[in-house]
């Protein structure tokens, strides 16, 4: 058993969580730069927490100017075990409403501006993202916000758009009716597939805040709405997190579908043609192998 430590990566709209005992922000130094901003660090109900908001309070960071990378090795670094993003998203489905939370189980990653590995040339590895969020986590998060009265539909597929500006209607149309996507984002990737190269247990909760630009009744996506939609789920994203230490406990077992262990048979560079440059800087992240 090792101790838990849940992380929450907050996303536009979500820039602090409230309730932490021995609440601080800390300072957390990565090789892969600066995070987006300190991270909060505490107890919720006993349970070890870090909370980091997504782009910086104030809302300093593009969704492509997110320091994916040095975000998710500064959790890793802290000894965060599981990872739940929350972040704001459009819908592709009529029964996905704007306040409504989405489990996403999948992703269709469309974004093209981003480093979205810790390996490269002297040290490669693939891991696999067929399941790209933890079947353990993700109904925790379920269960913690059906329990705080959020509605929120159990599984659906986050199309990460590269942003910053919204779909035109051709590309929506063409997301929702021929992709078969269900919501979409703009921050979610390359972020599921680092916490998966770092073997952290990772769930996503998409936040509805508009249907994009495809509903002939609601038009082009306005700032404005969204904002308003934003400030109503973001209250409802901190009583969902009030929930989940609850649900995960202080103490876990290794996860059962294999997260903490997705670098097992990853790394394919034999260890004498390994970039010690690179592997230095694989020392939270893969260190478990590496070593």
């Amino acid at each position: 058993m090792t101790e838990t430590m849940i992380a929450v990566i907050g996303g536009s709209g979500i820039y602090d969580i409230d309730g932490l005992d021995e609440a601080t922000w800390v300072d957390v130094e990565s090789p892969w730069g600066m995070p987006s901003d300190q991270i909060l660090t505490g107890r919720l109900g006993g349970v070890k927490m870090a909370f980091l908001p997504r782009h910086g309070r104030g809302h300093v960071h593009s969704p492509t100017t997110v320091p994916y990378r040095a975000n998710i090795d500064a959790l890793k670094r802290l000894g965060v075990t599981d990872v739940i993003s929350v972040s704001a998203c459009g819908s592709f489905r009529e029964e996905y409403a704007p306040g409504d939370f989405v489990v996403v189980d999948q992703f269709i990653d469309r974004t093209f501006a981003r480093e979205k590995s810790f390996f490269g040339t002297g040290c490669v590895a693939h891991v696999s993202v067929a399941h790209p969020t933890c079947p353990r986590l993700s109904p925790a998060c379920l269960t913690a916000a059906t329990e705080a009265g959020v509605k929120i539909h159990n599984g659906g597929t986050y199309l990460a758009m590269e942003g910053p500006q919204f779909s035109t209607l051709a590309e929506s149309k063409m997301y929702r009716e021929q992709w078969g996507a269900d919501v979409i984002g703009m921050t979610n990737m390359p972020e599921a597939k680092l916490a998966r190269e770092a073997e952290l247990c990772y769930a996503s909760i998409a936040m509805v805040t508009d249907y994009d630009s495809w509903h002939p009744d609601h038009g082009e996506v306005e700032i404005s709405d969204i904002i308003k939609t934003l400030t109503g789920n973001a209250e409802k994203g901190r009583a969902m997190i009030r929930g989940l230490p609850a649900q995960l406990g202080a103490e876990r077992a290794p996860c059962p579908h294999g997260c903490d262990r997705a670098l097992e048979y990853a790394i394919m560079t034999a260890p004498e043609k390994r970039d010690a440059e690179l592997v230095s800087k694989l020392d939270a992240v893969a260190g478990r192998m590496l070593a």
